[in-house]
């Protein structure tokens, strides 16, 4: 399918992860797209991880080893709030909620919601995010 032109101002990049299209070449995103995978990217990174950028991603990896509780949710919703503030300047981000997934103790669900700005529409993405239970 054809990107549509008119959102050109949105961009287009590499599909993640990398991967090829049916003509063999590098599989492309583009406009919305692009802008939630870059979302998702920043928040799968760890800080540091990239050596030329250290300061690239989130701080999430931290509450890896946290209990799935109020606490630990809030400051999910802080590096979240933090990090696509900083690293993804397409966006607003209007709301960040994370609760328990009643389905899965390890799993945070966290909710953002965020306004494109060069098409003022809002969008919402969830974020699962896991943490490793601890010895009881």
């Amino acid at each position: 399918m054809m990107p549509d032109r008119t959102k050109d101002f949105l961009g287009s990049g590499w599909k993640f992860p990398p991967q090829l299209d049916s003509r063999g070449r590098i599989a492309l995103v583009h406009q919305e797209q692009d802008v939630e995978e870059a979302i998702m990217m920043i928040l799968r990174t760890q800080k540091g991880e990239r050596p030329m950028r250290p300061q690239f991603g989130s701080d999430l990896h931290l509450l890896a080893f946290m209990p799935n509780d109020a606490s630990t949710q809030g400051m999910a919703c802080r590096y979240v709030r933090e990090a696509l503030s900083w690293w993804e300047p397409r966006i607003e981000v209007l709301d960040v909620q994370a609760d328990s997934d009643p389905n899965d103790p390890a799993r945070m669900l966290i909710n953002v919601s965020y306004r494109l700005l060069a098409t003022n529409s809002e969008r919402n993405l969830v974020f699962p995010y896991y943490v490793i239970p601890g010895e009881e």
